[in-house]
């Protein structure tokens, strides 16, 4: 139960940091506040030393393909897309590149 208010407080936070100050909301976005919450449990419930590194290498290799959202949604928003269609297709986007990544990447040696 903690563990999902604190995920909601979070959210809550960068949406209302957002109505004042959208660069500090993106800023506060784009800590990997997920991740190391996530490493935290993880490591909670399995403290092993080479279980961790193979999930941190992982999570950077996951990142590269979510990128291109963030670049994709303020062209949209820019040229006249409504918010939902922007973040569909933002989101269509990153689901795409991440089979790419997850077919691919192990082909081209990357641990995931």
């Amino acid at each position: 139960m903690a563990k999902a208010a604190l995920s909601g407080v979070i959210i809550v936070a960068i949406a209302e940091i957002g109505k004042r100050a959208p660069t500090m909301a993106a800023l506060v976005a784009s800590l990997p506040l997920v991740s190391v919450l996530g490493m935290m449990l993880l490591w909670h419930g399995r403290p092993d030393a080479e279980n961790m590194a193979a999930h941190a290498l992982a999570t950077f290799w996951y990142v590269i393909p979510s990128l291109p959202m963030f670049l994709l949604m303020p062209y949209l928003l820019r040229h006249g897309a409504g918010f939902w269609l922007a973040l569909g297709l933002g989101c269509a986007l990153t689901m795409a590149l991440y089979a790419v990544m997850a077919h691919f990447g192990p082909r081209w040696g990357l641990p995931l």
